[in-house]
């Protein structure tokens, strides 16, 4: 049981060293506070908050594993390397292909409702 809750404070640690030091991070969290503003004010429902809750979690996962990746590549391989490059820019890649999906998931649920409300 003790060694359950230290994976916890372990995960605990992680996730707060992310967000204290990438700025990305913050970045994606200020997005999701706006999302979740807007969410409130056109009254989205349920499925579209499901929606949205799972793309909140899905890039700011995406950052993480990518943030792992670097620090691991910069600990095996601190001096420029083409193939440590490629490993940087792949795991790049994946955050930027799961924040587009995510964007493009609010704009079918925001223009819709966004348009709706300017026009009543």
């Amino acid at each position: 049981m003790k060694k359950r809750i230290r994976s916890f404070g372990y995960a605990g640690k992680g996730i707060r060293m992310v967000f204290s030091t990438e700025p990305n991070m913050r970045i994606h969290i200020l997005i999701a506070i706006l999302v979740t503003f807007f969410g409130v004010i056109l009254s989205i429902s349920i499925t579209e908050w499901m929606l949205c809750i799972l793309c909140f979690g899905l890039v700011i996962s995406a950052e993480m594993i990518n943030t792992a990746f670097e620090n691991i590549v910069d600990l095996v391989s601190p001096e420029k390397n083409e193939i440590a490059g490629k490993v940087k820019d792949i795991a790049a890649g994946a955050v930027l292909v799961c924040a587009i999906i995510s964007a493009i998931v609010g704009l079918i649920i925001f223009i819709p409702k966004g348009l709706s409300f300017i026009i009543q």
